[in-house]
Order: C-alpha cells, then structure tokens, then sequence
C-alpha cells in the first residue's frame, strides 16, 4: 500500500497502499533501437494506435486518497454517479481480510478536478456499494448526483471501466487527484499473488520503475493511454525492501516462491467489475461472470 497512511490506524497502516494523513505535509515535489533493415512502405507498415490524451478531468480527491467517477461499459447517462478508490481507503477502515462490505451509508465527500487538476464541484456519496481488500483493493461509492448532471454542470465526462484484462508491456498513467500529478510508465507485468501483512491479492498488475507512486496516489485510476479507459485502481509498493509484510508487498508466483522487488509500485486490475453491475449501476454479485469477493 503506497506511503505514508493513516496516522490514526497506525499498528495496521498500509502505508505502501498509498492513503495519507488528512494533515499530510507538501509532496516532495530504454528506447526501442530501430533495425538497420530498409523501412517497410506504406502498406507493409503496420498502423500505430495514437495515444489518448490523459489529463486529471473525472479524477477526485478524497481527505486521503485519490479516486475517479467512474462509468461501466453499459451505464446511462441518468445513473447514479460511482466514485472509484481502494478498499484501504474506506472511511470507516480497512476491511479485514475476507471482509466485503455493500450497501453501507456514506456521506463522504470529494473533489472534483478538471482537465487542468482544478477542483471545481464537491460531489457527494451515499452509500459505499462495494468495498473489500480481498483478492482485490477497491470500494466503489454511489454519489448522489448522476453522469448527466456532472457533465451539464461542469463538462466533465466519467472515466470508463475496461472490461478486458490489461495487456502486459501497455503504455499506462496513473492520475492522482491527491497529489494533482500524473505518473508515466508500463504495464511490466502481472503477479499471480501479492501478499502484504494479512492481505492478497490476485493477478496484481505490477508496473515498471517509472511510476513511482507516492503517499496519496492510493485509489488513483490507472489509465491504458491507447483507449483512454481505466484498467486499474494504483494501491501498493514495496518501500523498504521488506518481506510480505505491511508497506512491503511480495509476490507470490503459482509455485510459492517468493519475490520481493524494493522501489516496485502495483495497482489491482478492474475489469471484472462491470460484469457484476446490472441496469441502473446497480450491483449484483449473482450476475453471470462476476468474480468479485461476496460477503
């Protein structure tokens, strides 16, 4: 979990999950080698993807986190808004392991940025629809307002959940509306568990050096910059070097053995999500195909 956390949950603070203090200080602020072969014509080249402009617009701040409204595949206009973060983001604390929690009451707040990281509403939840820190990181909250009426007041479009599993070596950035900044790096590859103090996660996406994510960058949306749609929700990193334990995630491959890669960030995969949602964005853990933890 990323660096620093919660003071106050300071015995089970994931700081490597990335949440921070309300009161946290000020953040600190290979080429691919062509080959020497003649260069194919126009019709024998192959096309490149154009990458999708990221910028901070749909993004939120959280007190700790950062997070992103979020739309699935098949959500209308007049739904209810959903805010993605990390389920150590949760307000009441970290679920423990084997916990799911739905149809919880909230009336937590966030900020919602612009394309330039300005915050220009506070949007409001509800309910946290879904929240656990099992085989995943993530809470998913219900706002009270909908996708229509955010873009109607301040032309902010909703970020869209892919529901196709990520592509190792993809060009990715991670968007935190905490820390108003924008990491740039790959998709280096995936982790069949991620274990961290009494945590696991399954299929961590793990990035490359490049996205080294900081303290508050937890519930950041992680962003496929060829489709512009979200893969992830960035909540780890091994700070110290240290062995599956809190702050210092490991990996654990289908044999057991054990990795540990100091300085290392992950992020959990989102496209099981939307098959567990139905008409209206609302959840349905019985829906065929969905995989997520149920209670």
């Amino acid at each position: 979990m990323n660096k620093p956390l919660l003071a106050a949950l300071s015995a089970l603070a994931l700081a490597g999950l990335g949440a921070v203090p309300a009161a946290a200080a000020s953040p600190a602020s290979p080429a691919l080698l062509a080959s020497p072969a003649s260069p194919a014509s126009p019709a024998q080249a192959a096309p490149r993807l154009k990458a999708v402009a990221v910028d901070f617009a749909g993004t939120v701040s959280l007190s700790n986190c950062s997070g992103s409204v979020v739309r699935l595949p098949g959500s209308a206009d007049s739904d209810p808004a959903l805010v993605l973060t990390n389920g150590h983001c949760l307000e009441t604390g970290f679920p423990e392991p084997g916990e799911v929690i739905t149809g919880q009451s909230s009336s937590r707040t966030f900020g919602l940025l612009d394309s330039a990281g300005t915050k220009v509403a506070t949007l409001r939840a509800n309910q946290v629809v879904y929240s656990t820190m099992t085989d995943t990181d993530v809470t998913l909250y219900r706002l009270t307002t909908t996708y229509a009426a955010i873009k109607s007041a301040y032309g902010i479009n909703a970020l869209v959940l892919n529901d196709s599993h990520p592509v190792a070596g993809s060009a990715i950035k991670v968007v935190s509306g905490y820390w108003k900044r924008i990491y740039s790096c790959n998709a280096d590859g995936f982790v069949y568990r991620l274990k961290e103090g009494d945590w696991t996660w399954k299929d961590s996406l793990r990035y490359t050096a490049a996205c080294n994510t900081i303290g508050g960058t937890s519930g950041s949306p992680v962003i496929d910059t060829a489709t512009g749609k979200v893969v992830a929700v960035n909540n780890t990193g091994n700070e110290d070097g240290g062995r599956c334990t809190v702050n210092n995630p490991c990996e654990v491959d289908e044999n057991g053995t054990v990795t540990v890669r100091q300085g290392i960030n992950y992020a959990e995969e989102t496209y099981q999500i939307p098959a567990c949602f139905t008409t209206g964005n609302k959840l349905n853990l019985g829906a065929a195909g969905c995989v997520l933890p149920k209670p």
